[in-house]
């Protein structure tokens, strides 16, 4: 098993058939180009006659991957923690396209987009995946310094999120809120000063979501060219701030909630 200084490294490797399914259902997008390489299972954790292998052994067919059988200590040393169920596979890194004004042009019009600056851990970058894909946002825009090299990480802790969602590079913050407002997008940041209640506020897509990271939050620049800022009300006295993955879910869900009729 890898030790915890090790978990954050770049990886390539992805772990669980949650994981795996995902990109499996990728294979033909557009959008995301990560290839699996090789599959390495376990016969006693997914046993060769069962549906599962048999269903991989189909799509490595269709893909043109291997399949290949290795012991569960080789598993265990390979992966991070023990929840991979006895099956990991190894990929191509996954290009992620810039932000420009091309890549934009083929998003929806009436797009909800997202982007999260400074978070600082894969597993909560992963978390607020989940969230935010459950929620019908429809693209994310990352800064350059994101955690999608950690890719086995954030793709476990999304369960598949990650690899589901179409994903943008920007320049920086500023350059995004560029391109998506000329797009047609509402630009609204999540901070305290200066804010409405997200409650309060008006959320009808097309918009543009900024959240920003615990420690250092969102650039003073681009809180300045935001439309709206938005915070979030507590039910009681509390000085301490979600995590921004529990900030980001909370904020989609509301813009879910404006715009699902």
């Amino acid at each position: 098993m890898i030790k915890e200084q090790e978990k954050f490294a770049d990886s390539n490797l992805l772990e669980g058939m949650v994981s795996i399914r995902a990109v499996l259902e990728m294979q033909a997008s557009s959008h995301n180009d990560r290839r699996i390489i090789e599959i390495l299972y376990a016969e006693e954790r997914v046993p060769s006659h069962g549906k599962e292998l048999a269903w991989l052994a189909h799509r490595a067919d269709e893909f043109g991957f291997t399949i290949t059988q290795a012991p569960m200590e080789t598993l265990d040393t390979m992966a991070i923690g023990s929840s991979h169920g006895g099956v990991i596979a190894r990929t191509s890194t996954r290009t992620l396209p810039s932000l420009t004004a091309d890549t934009v042009a083929a998003l929806p019009r009436d797009g909800f987009f997202v982007m999260l600056e400074g978070i600082e851990d894969p597993y909560n970058f992963g978390y607020a995946m989940r969230s935010l894909y459950a929620a019908g946002v429809d693209a994310i825009i990352l800064p350059k310094r994101n955690w999608m090299s950690a890719a086995g990480v954030v793709c476990r802790a999304s369960a598949g999120a990650s690899e589901r969602f179409p994903m943008y590079v920007a320049e920086d913050g500023c350059d995004a809120v560029t391109l998506l407002r000329a797009h047609g997008c509402r630009i609204l940041c999540a901070d305290i000063e200066n804010s409405v209640s997200v409650y309060d506020a008006e959320l009808t897509r097309p918009l543009f979501l900024i959240v920003g990271g615990e420690k250092r939050g969102i650039s003073r620049k681009v809180l300045e060219m935001a439309d709206a800022v938005v915070r979030l009300d507590y039910g009681r006295p509390f000085d301490g701030a979600l995590s921004a993955a529990s900030a980001a879910s909370i904020l989609a869900f509301e813009v879910y909630r404006q715009n699902r009729g």
